[in-house]
């Protein structure tokens, strides 16, 4: 399985029969250019937020691959029904969801948008905006730090849960020199639990065998 990030929360899943992109959201914008791709399946939402959901970019997406599947919640789902988008929030083939709540941000927003968890292939696992999930595949897409959590929460979920791999996903708060000593500091104690913590770096992409 072929992983690349493209900022903050976005994943291109690339395996010999399947391209997904998971939560291709603003700040994924101008590091994501479709042209770039050459295939594309799969397009997974898992909510509504702009960091995890650009409508502008699912629109060139969209153009470039329009038999692609798109999944998401029910509000992303009319959001693309709008400007004439098909998208659905059943899970298709290979793809089940779990509970994923989304993060609780009161007071500074008091509404939680509905969110999916989404397992893939049976391998990978994405949850979106959340640390309060109690199921994870091999491979577990970890938001490590956010306005809503803690990088402690995120440590000592992924050392509960104990996948195979983590990949962290949703760190564009972080300077770039955090960033680095972060992943340092969580490579050393997710290692020391016997799971391989991946310090993905945008563009460059990854081989992970669950």
């Amino acid at each position: 399985m072929k992983i690349t990030k493209f900022v903050h929360s976005c994943l291109l899943v690339e395996t010999p029969g399947r391209v997904a992109l998971f939560d291709p959201g603003i700040f994924s914008a101008e590091a994501l250019n479709p042209d770039g791709l050459a295939r594309l399946d799969d397009i997974f939402i898992t909510h509504e937020h702009p960091d995890h959901f650009s409508l502008e970019l699912v629109k060139k997406l969209a153009q470039k691959f329009p038999h692609a599947r798109i999944t998401s919640t029910a509000p992303v789902v009319a959001q693309l029904a709008k400007v004439g988008i098909k998208a659905s929030n059943d899970p298709p083939a290979g793809v089940s969801f779990f509970d994923s709540p989304h993060a609780s941000k009161a007071p500074l927003m008091p509404v939680r948008p509905e969110e999916l968890g989404i397992h893939y292939l049976s391998q990978l696992s994405h949850p979106g905006d959340s640390h309060q999930f109690k199921e994870t595949k091999d491979i577990l897409a970890l938001p490590v730090t956010a306005p809503w959590g803690t990088s402690f929460k995120a440590i000592s979920l992924a050392c509960e849960l104990k996948p195979k791999h983590v990949l962290p996903i949703h760190d564009w708060h972080w300077r770039d020199e955090a960033r680095l000593m972060m992943y340092d500091r969580f490579e050393q104690v997710l290692g020391q639990q016997g799971i391989t913590f991946h310090k993905l770096q945008t563009g460059q992409p990854i081989e992970v065998e669950p």
